[in-house]
């Protein structure tokens, strides 16, 4: 007889493309009145590479200043990814943040797994109410590791007490899905709301 799988008893978010629209053409193209221009910018000097360092913890204030020094013809524009960058969001997907609000008046414990700078994450927990919904969050500028390092994933687990093969992890990066399937996770790799509503229902965790 096949083996069911385990039932799934909590759910863990990623927050940046899968609950906020985030991306620094948001912001940038309100800068620039060349696209291409702009596409360079984002390629060669404030790169997602060099974004990943926020990530990890570095303050934006050290890193812009840093880069603005290699590249003073671009400080205005390299200082605004700090100064400015709440306008990198365009709004929260509702229909996401739809389902974890019925996924919690379920019962189903809800927990956030984000890469995002540990000085940002305060003022998007003010901004956003829904990131107050959860029953735990890790920010990895807090932690010092970002996904997919396999050590984010099983910091989450340690931290608050999940079994990996009952956990679904919800992310819109093949990277981290991959990184947590391999510890044993449920993953869905998050392309829309209207797919993650079918998985969750098939999975038992809403109702059609």
């Amino acid at each position: 007889m096949e083996r069911q799988p385990a039932p799934i008893d909590a759910v863990v978010f990623d927050i940046g493309n899968v609950l906020l629209a985030w991306d620094p053409r948001y912001l940038y193209r309100g800068l620039f009145d060349d696209e291409a221009a702009m596409e360079r910018f984002l390629g060669e000097i404030c790169t997602l590479e060099w974004h990943r360092d926020h990530d990890r913890g570095i303050p934006l204030a050290t890193s812009c200043a840093a880069l603005a020094a290699r590249h003073p013809e671009h400080a205005e524009l390299i200082w605004a990814w700090s100064r400015r960058g709440e306008e990198m969001i365009a709004g929260q997907i509702a229909g996401s943040v739809e389902i974890l609000g019925e996924l919690r008046r379920a019962g189903v414990r809800c927990y956030a797994l984000t890469n995002m700078e540990a000085e940002t994450y305060p003022v998007r927990r003010e901004r956003w109410e829904f990131l107050g919904w959860f029953d735990g969050t890790i920010v990895s500028g807090r932690e010092g590791v970002i996904k997919p390092e396999p050590a984010i994933f099983e910091l989450l687990l340690r931290r608050f007490q999940l079994t990996a093969e009952r956990t679904l992890m919800i992310d819109d990066s093949a990277a981290n899905i991959a990184a947590a399937a391999r510890l044993g996770m449920r993953t869905h790799h998050f392309h829309g709301a209207h797919e993650l509503r079918a998985d969750l229902v098939r999975a038992g965790l809403l109702r059609a």
